[in-house]
């Protein structure tokens, strides 16, 4: 879908395919646009162009890996390109793992202001999400939102969620998930629990009405 002739990235994105198709396509433009990279790099032109080759160019670009992982990068002069690869399923997904990917990825949230990976905590019939105010959700965790107000489940922002289960460790009645642009929905296996697989399941069905 491109080649990957460009400088040093800014912006690099990571999205799950589902069957040829982008199930998240709106959302995850919308993230893009919220993106707060350096001035002149997030442009309409480059949202136009993002959308145009995936209505033109992605059920061929996705051919050897239809259910695969679409990256788009962008350089810091504000060109971009695309290319599709193969996805691998998360091998390590205890509740300590799904943290350390939340972490890692609050790093960027701090340069950009979308973190592409959030975990999600279930706590005395609410979701705690581990991200602060000021930033706007990726595509994945605005379908969360979302699905949890439309179940009337009430939604709060906790930035120091991740923090304090680094130091004291999570609750032993918490269910926790991680809520990634790449991987989904995916459960915390010592942490599991019925309002958690629901979210997966609800994710999973998204997927397959593509």
């Amino acid at each position: 879908m491109g080649e990957f002739m460009l400088g040093d990235p800014a912006v690099v994105c990571r999205w799950r395919l589902w069957e040829n198709a982008l199930p998240l396509e709106n959302r995850h433009l919308r993230a893009l646009a919220a993106r707060k990279a350096p001035e002149g790099i997030i442009t309409t032109g480059l949202l136009a162009w993002t959308k145009q080759h995936l209505e033109w160019t992605l059920e061929e670009g996705s051919a050897l890996h239809p259910s695969g992982v679409l990256m788009l990068v962008v350089d810091k002069s504000g060109k971009a390109a695309m290319t599709v690869g193969a996805y691998e399923k998360l091998a390590h997904t205890a509740a300590n793992d799904l943290l350390q990917r939340a972490v890692n990825s609050r790093k960027e949230a701090l340069e950009l202001g979308v973190s592409p990976e959030d975990l999600w905590a279930c706590r005395d019939g609410m979701l705690i999400w581990s991200t602060a105010g000021e930033f706007s959700p990726s595509g994945s965790s605005s379908l969360i939102a979302d699905l949890a107000r439309t179940l009337g489940i009430p939604v709060q922002r906790d930035e120091g969620l991740l923090d304090k289960m680094a130091s004291s460790g999570v609750h032993a009645d918490e269910e926790v998930f991680l809520v990634s642009d790449e991987h989904g929905v995916v459960v915390a296996h010592d942490h599991d629990g019925p309002r958690a697989q629901k979210f997966a399941a609800s994710y999973q069905k998204l997927l397959d009405s593509k």
